[in-house]
């Protein structure tokens, strides 16, 4: 099985975040949000993970490094590959067309998921979905009389199937779906300058591949801020909370939180939904339902639904903040 991750966006709705971190390697309770996507990946199924291929920006050797250390840690080779140009999502998975080869997921990189199923990797294609409750602002798929996916509606105006397509598929054959992302290239068929995973599916379809969907539990955006905080959330609300032999002062902690390593709270309140990552002082302040990055020092304030970026130094009132790396806020 190869691991295909297209992530060379921008990631321009997480700024200010996004100008000195790719969005996959932010981090929600001490794992980036690619490595949580692997790792959620390897537990749908049973398979040996041959690749796991990154298509990324110009984010760096330090980046790369990190991105090869998550697929080395589950005994997979690691691959990089570059988008230079916003081209669209076919392009994105065409540029890692030499790891195109036999039973291949592709998951984009801003959405995490909680699933109880095992991939059914007999399936010729599957695309991971997830009940909505309004279909109009999704792509959404729509089934035919034996349960197969008859067609990809792109938000649709009238209901069709509350099925939203949450970015994650499985190709047992992926050099069919490579060929049809090269058709695509080759005959410049694209819209508004974008060449779309769908239309290759569609072709796909109509060659007679049948596509199958699989209904993941949650579906957790990391999209923007607000999205991202939300995620938070959910996913500290599973985990066991460890103090990690943080040195906590006359505080009170609300639980569930997650806390890195030498974490600092004096005459303060933290919790609950709250991530604290390594080297985070908190003094004098409340925080509730945020995410605190690396190396940042808080003071005399009350912030919730909030990201603070590495480094930054934040005192004040009260506040709802996205504060970037290395700012300092005093108000």
């Amino acid at each position: 099985m190869n691991i295909i991750i297209p992530m060379a966006g921008m990631g321009t709705r997480m700024r200010p975040h996004t100008l000195t971190t790719p969005k996959p390697l932010l981090k929600i309770a001490g794992k980036s949000i690619v490595k949580r996507l692997v790792e959620d990946i390897c537990n749908v199924f049973d398979s040996k993970i041959n690749e796991v291929a990154y298509v990324i920006g110009d984010f760096g050797k330090d980046v790369e490094n990190e991105l090869c250390k998550i697929a080395e840690n589950l005994g997979a080779i690691p691959k990089i590959y570059y988008q230079d140009k916003p081209l669209g999502t076919a392009h994105a998975i065409y540029c890692a067309e030499p790891s195109l080869s036999g039973n291949t997921i592709v998951a984009f990189a801003d959405t995490l998921f909680e699933a109880n199923f095992k991939l059914d990797i007999e399936q010729d294609a599957i695309i991971w979905t997830k009940e909505v409750e309004n279909p109009s602002q999704f792509g959404v798929v729509k089934f035919s009389n034996d349960g197969y996916i008859s067609d990809f509606v792109e938000k649709p105006k009238h209901f069709v199937s509350n099925q939203a397509i949450i970015g994650i598929y499985y190709f047992s054959d992926s050099e069919f779906l490579k060929q049809e992302l090269k058709y695509l290239l080759d005959n410049n068929i694209n819209v508004k300058g974008e060449f779309q995973l769908t239309d290759a599916l569609e072709n796909m379809k109509n060659k007679n591949c049948k596509f199958k969907s699989q209904t993941v539990n949650k579906w957790l955006d990391c999209g923007n801020k607000d999205a991202t905080v939300s995620t938070n959330k959910e996913i500290i609300s599973s985990l066991k909370f460890q103090k990690n032999q943080a040195e906590i002062t006359n505080s009170i902690i609300i639980e569930p939180c997650y806390f890195g390593e030498n974490v600092k709270l004096n005459n303060s309140i933290v919790g609950p939904y709250v991530s604290l990552e390594n080297n985070v002082s908190v003094d004098n302040s409340v925080i509730q339902n945020s995410i605190v990055y690396n190396n940042a020092n808080i003071s005399d304030i009350v912030i919730s639904n909030s990201m603070i970026g590495n480094y930054a130094n934040i005192s004040g009132s009260k506040a709802e903040l996205s504060i970037s790396d290395y700012s300092f806020l005093k108000y």
